[in-house]
């Protein structure tokens, strides 16, 4: 797990401007949604094309958040990058950030069907919550998933970004999310990536302009309990 260092700077600018790093206070269970971004095989198993070197060690903390998101009539989403005729056709990402023997790995293991699509066995996925696609590092931007409709068809205005890589697919997520209206928490010791320069990297940026740092203990304790229920999909 990452050790956590934002730079004085950094919280000094964040004092300044709303007083502290706190923005929500308590958090409604009922109108809030657990989000775990991209905890598949292709970023956790050694020897995938993709695999972020300790990302493991944040499984304990998301199967936490979720049970603790479920008990208090939360909604827990398991976001998966998935490469298909759609994510084929953002060629930016394709042409020019892989090599070619990279690129070839990344779309056999990232499609349906492949052992590096499924999400990692340790994860305590249970049957009332939602599994969905995504095809862009968001899962919030046009035509990446249709999270956005699936939360507010649910009510949710609040969000948690969990999952890996920090830096990637969970800060852009929390930056888009934000800037369609959601209440956004980024925890500190559920995101993962591959250092911690960058990890904590997000963590100052995300701090300053787009959501609420926080840890595992201390978001469940500002989660409010609601009856739970079974999300709409």
């Amino acid at each position: 797990m990452h050790k956590v260092v934002i730079p004085d700077e950094v919280m000094q600018r964040v004092n300044l401007r709303r007083g502290g790093p706190s923005l929500y206070g308590r958090v409604d269970g009922a109108r809030a949604a657990l989000v775990v971004i991209d905890m598949q095989n292709a970023f956790l198993l050694p020897g995938m094309p993709a695999e972020v070197s300790g990302a493991t060690d944040i499984i304990p903390q998301i199967n936490k958040l979720a049970q603790g998101f479920r008990e208090r009539g939360g909604v827990v989403v398991w976001v998966k990058m998935t490469i298909h005729e759609e994510t084929e056709s953002w060629n930016t990402w394709f042409e020019y950030f892989m090599k070619p023997d990279r690129r070839e790995a990344m779309i056999r293991e990232l499609s349906p069907g492949h052992k590096g699509h499924e999400l990692h066995a340790d994860l305590l996925v249970k049957p009332e919550d939602i599994v969905l696609q995504k095809t862009r590092y968001s899962a919030f931007i046009q035509a990446s998933s249709d999270l956005d409709a699936l939360l507010r068809k649910n009510g949710i205005d609040t969000v948690a970004i969990v999952g890996t890589l920090t830096n990637v697919c969970c800060e852009a997520s929390a930056r888009d999310a934000m800037m369609l209206n959601y209440r956004t928490f980024f925890l500190s010791d559920a995101n993962a990536t591959h250092t911690d320069a960058e990890h904590n990297a997000s963590l100052a940026a995300i701090m300053q302009y787009f959501g609420e740092v926080i840890s595992t203990d201390e978001l469940l304790a500002r989660l409010d309990t609601s009856q739970p229920r079974k999300a709409t999909a």
